[in-house]
């Protein structure tokens, strides 16, 4: 959402509530800045009319409990206002470095595939008459990577719509055809996944992101199913992986002086000419992968294959993300 938008939204609300009466879209329009038209021109005054529609709508979407209604039994035309009983919340007191941490937050989601729930969120505040500004930071930039699946069934998972996928388990190469009623999106030790209703399982199921093949198909209509009440998607993630079993070892090569969380996690560290070599226990190696990544050129993968190959694929992905991003910022 633009900053004029949101200015004009929030105009919008103040006045609402500063009045009692139901007020016409035409007093509406004289009063509110980012309304003016001309409303003898019929394309000028047709444009105002679908602004003003969808600004209704996106203040009934934000939960602001816009009333509709006639002054009296004599007009014609609706007039619109906010009930204060409604409307009214309690006081939210945020500090300046929790201001700026709503606005971290706000910039992570929008990175993430979350900009419509991070805006709806920021403009509730500005609403409420809080000062928070999306660019503050607190010595930190946020970085949140999701795989290509997480916006649509995020989406589905909203508007109760049912979704079919291709996906593949580590005990088989060739991918398999899922239908699912997503109930949410969750992260879980570091990965993301998907909890819902298998309908060809009959039964509760959660699936890594990760591993979906291709995009995500939406088949069912929206409202077609409800997820049941309380549901606890954490714990059915916690229940379906199982404990963390640390089986695997990978051996890695740490620059001396570098890579201090490695070391502490090792098992083993053995000081070579060429670097120190470290022996990691791991479960997971696309997990453990995540972790080296973040590293970079200061720790290299010996063994075993597995681990090298999930390093590798990470650092072609990051560099695909990096492409398309210059890409399309340069100029046309």
């Amino acid at each position: 959402m633009s900053r004029t938008r949101t200015e004009r939204l929030v105009n919008l609300v103040i006045c609402l509530l500063s009045t009692r009466r139901f007020l016409t879209a035409a007093q509406i329009a004289a009063t509110v800045p980012g309304y003016e038209h001309d409303p003898e021109d019929p394309r000028d005054h047709e444009a105002f009319q679908r602004k003003f529609e969808r600004d209704k709508a996106e203040l009934r979407e934000l939960g602001v409990p816009l009333e509709t209604g006639t002054a009296s039994v004599f007009d014609t035309e609706p007039g619109y206002r906010i009930a204060h009983r409604e409307y009214a919340l309690p006081e939210i007191p945020l500090e300046p470095d929790e201001a700026a941490a709503v606005g971290i937050a706000a910039r992570l989601w929008r990175h993430a595939g979350l900009s419509a729930a991070a805006t709806s969120g920021l403009a509730k505040l500005r609403a409420a008459g809080i000062d928070v500004d999306p660019d503050a930071t607190l010595g930190m930039e946020p970085v949140v990577t999701v795989d290509p699946a997480f916006g649509p069934l995020t989406a589905a998972a909203r508007d109760r719509r049912t979704v079919s996928f291709d996906y593949r388990v580590p005990d088989h190469d060739a991918a398999t055809s899922r239908r699912l009623q997503p109930w949410g999106v969750v992260c879980w030790r570091g990965r993301w996944y998907v909890v819902g209703h298998d309908l060809d399982r009959d039964a509760t199921r959660c699936f890594r992101l990760s591993r979906i093949v291709g995009a995500v198909r939406v088949t069912g209509q929206p409202g077609g199913y409800s997820p049941p009440a309380g549901v606890d998607l954490i714990s059915h993630v916690a229940h379906f992986s199982g404990p963390v079993e640390r089986s695997g070892r990978a051996t890695v090569l740490v620059r001396p002086g570098r890579a201090a969380g490695l070391r502490r996690w090792a098992r083993e560290c053995r000081t070579g000419p060429d670097g120190d070599r470290l022996v990691l226990p791991y479960a997971d190696p696309e997990s453990l992968a995540g972790k080296l990544v973040g590293y970079g050129p200061d720790v290299r993968v010996l063994d075993p294959p597995e681990v090298r190959e999930a390093v590798i694929q990470q650092l072609k992905e990051i560099a695909a993300r990096h492409d398309e991003v210059v890409t399309a910022g340069a100029p046309a």
